[in-house]
């Protein structure tokens, strides 16, 4: 803060500056003016012959303006030293008015001296209108100058200490995903690129329904990679938003590929326009373990509040009762019956037919340990318990159309097989999330044991609203798929929503090893955490005293948020905030971004109009040309179920006749 002396100091000089630029308007006046004032006896002589000899060394007075110019200079100059200001309701609108006013009276009246009049009435008038054209301009200055000042005050909201700068360049590599942006910095919009380098490091895409995040961010998403020849598996929550954008974009893009890559669809509603496909297929299926982490999926997808309580008894003995049985279906006959329909009804058969048929294989007689204890020790209640934890959920997928699609085999999981490479998209419907999530979390967690390998084509995985299904093994992908080349991008609405589906490891977990975020409007605690992780920044602040006489003003710097909570939880529509991570071959100084991404909207628009549907990929015609959906169907239902049947039928006439399993008939009978 300065001290009164240079105050003082800087006062006077304001003053003396203001007092030449006076002293320049009175010359001017006297000077072309000159007869009125004789006529009022007002000449001075030793004033004449000083103005007479500017005039012949300086051609001051050679043209009205140089003197009007030289006043205004002085003026200006003064303004710039004015004190704290007594009225807080001055306004730029004020300002300008006293200007225009100003310039007008002062600059524009030089027809007042060659009106007919006489002189000393055109003097009057002339005088008249400089002083107030003066007036006007000293007001405007005034004014001006204090406004100036207090800017700081202007900014409420902190906007100038919030902007900063950020990348400008567009930075591209063959991964790369670049998206448009326009940010405020210095007091203009800037063009800027949000470059995802590698997108490899993951990706999260965060914000409330209606932010913008599916336009803005994944939608590009799927374009650009489809660009770059990435296989990729979809999962399209409100089937076929994002499934249309990538069948019509790899129709265009198809020499992106050295192999062009097929379209397959799952889609439980409509068997017209899905392929099918056995997640549980025995060929991917090389050890207990994989059955167990396909029961494991399933049966957490149809019990959410599960995902807490991993390792309690009645958690893990319906798990490992499923695991069992498909274990089961994938030796038997060579896998011939290994399809999780085949699973659902072998589970519902009488459990001791079942367990009499799986204690006959001595690689599941001690993974069934639990409940064969139960069942010698006559612990009939606690059996019933566990049977029925696996019964009741499964029991909400018996469907023909989910079994026609499971049964089928149209491809394989491997979507980045180099000779074979797929674009997968498996689709939802929010009406019936509880029991399709279940299912589909089945083809989630074979893939991402089949993508996860190396010299595979580079894909990329996009899940959105990831808490609508529980995608086992996402954490371990986000960590270790980096090297094998795929990408993982993830969208849903906030951290607590993640948290309430996944847990709070596995939440934070996958909140902590992401490398690049994108985040449109969020609130509560995830705004907190993300203005965290954008860290703080130097800010200027200011603090105003005024009083009758003076104004005081104070400016300190402090260490403040970059991205304040409140900033973020009031984000518009398309305005996201984030930051990107880089590579060691393309640096990016500035990774943190908050701006808004610049979509085309006419250009996406004009392009889905000329969209074309995802076409039907079975008809169900028969031999007559009408349709036998229904019929076709309700038979794979039926022949579902004589299978197994006759699995019972041969296996428990097996074990009769087979002398070394005679303890276990005795058990039976038991």
């Amino acid at each position: 803060m300065q001290n009164e002396d240079d105050i003082r100091g800087l006062a006077k000089t304001m003053e003396f500056m203001r007092a030449i630029s006076i002293l320049f308007v009175i010359l001017h006046c006297y000077w072309f003016c000159y007869e009125a004032f004789t006529n009022w006896k007002f000449t001075i002589a030793i004033v004449d012959k000083i103005l007479w000899n500017f005039q012949r060394n300086t051609g001051l007075f050679s043209s009205l303006l140089w003197t009007k110019f030289f006043a205004i200079v002085f003026l200006a100059l003064s303004c710039l030293g004015t004190k704290g200001i007594k009225n807080e309701k001055i306004t730029w609108t004020k300002i300008s008015i006293a200007l225009i006013i100003g310039v007008i009276f002062f600059f524009f009246n030089f027809w007042i001296l060659s009106i007919q009049l006489p002189k000393i009435q055109v003097a009057s008038l002339y005088i008249s209108s400089v002083s107030v054209g003066y007036i006007g301009l000293l007001m405007g200055g005034v004014w001006m100058s204090r406004l100036l000042k207090n800017n700081l005050m202007d900014d409420v909201f902190n906007i100038e200490n919030e902007s900063f700068m950020q990348e400008t360049r567009l930075l591209e590599n063959e991964y790369s995903v670049n998206l448009p942006t326009r940010f405020y910095y210095q007091k203009k919009w800037n063009e800027g690129w949000i470059n995802i380098v590698n997108p490899f490091r993951a990706t999260i895409v965060l914000g409330t329904p209606g932010s913008g995040k599916s336009f803005a961010v994944i939608n590009n998403y799927i374009k650009q990679q489809i660009e770059k020849g990435f296989s990729m598996y979809i999962y399209d929550f409100k089937f076929d938003d994002l499934s249309t954008i990538a069948y019509n974009h790899l129709l265009k893009h198809t020499d992106k590929y050295k192999i062009p890559p097929k379209f397959y669809v799952i889609n439980f509603d409509d068997p017209r326009k899905s392929h099918r496909c056995n997640p549980i297929h025995p060929a991917f299926m090389t050890d207990i373990s994989d059955a167990y982490e396909s029961a494991y999926t399933i049966m957490l997808n149809l019990n959410k509040t599960w995902i807490q309580k991993q390792g309690d008894f009645f958690v893990e003995s319906p798990i490992i009762l499923l695991a069992s049985i498909i274990w089961y279906l994938k030796i038997y006959e060579n896998g011939k019956y290994c399809t999780f329909p085949h699973a659902i009804e072998l589970l519902n058969k009488k459990y001791a037919d079942v367990f009499t048929i799986l204690r006959s294989y001595p690689e599941l007689e001690n993974y069934l340990s639990p409940f064969i204890d139960a069942w010698e020790g006559g612990a009939q209640d606690q059996l019933q318990g566990q049977i029925a934890s696996a019964k009741i959920p499964l029991s909400r997928m018996i469907s023909p159309a989910l079994y026609w699609v499971m049964t089928g085999d149209d491809f394989s999981l491997d979507i980045n097989n180099p000779d074979e490479p797929k674009i997968l998209c498996v689709g939802n419907n929010p009406d019936r999330q509880n029991i399709y999530s279940a299912a589909l979390g089945l083809y989630n967690s074979r893939i991402v044991k089949l993508i996860n390998k190396k010299d595979q084509l580079k894909s990329s995985v996009i899940i959105d609203e990831l808490p609508t299904i529980y995608f086992r093994g996402l954490d371990n992908l986000i960590a270790t798929a980096r090297s094998n080349k795929v990408a993982v991008c993830l969208g849903f609405q906030d951290f607590s929503q993640l948290t309430r589906d996944y847990g709070d490891k596995e939440s934070k977990v996958i909140q902590n090893t992401v490398g690049n975020i994108f985040s449109g409007q969020v609130v509560g605690e995830t705004a907190k955490t993300l203005s965290e992780r954008f860290g703080k920044v130097l800010q200027k602040r200011q603090s105003m005293t005024i009083n009758r006489q003076d104004k005081s003003t104070s400016i300190s710097t402090q260490m403040d948020s970059l991205i304040p909570p409140s900033k973020i939880s009031n984000l518009t529509q398309g305005m996201f905030v984030g930051s990107v991570s880089d590579n060691f071959d393309q640096r990016i100084e500035q990774k943190i971004f908050h701006s808004e991404i610049i979509v085309d909207v006419e250009k996406v628009l004009s392009e889905e109009k000329k969209y074309k549907p995802i076409p039907e990929i079975m008809s169900f015609l028969d031999g007559n040309g009408l349709d036998s959906m229904e019929t076709q169907i309700n038979s794979n239902y039926r022949q579902i179920k004589e299978d197994v049947e006759n699995i019972v039928l041969r296996e428990l006439d097996r074990i009769e006749n087979d002398p070394s399993l005679e303890h276990l008939v005795k058990n039976d009978k038991k």
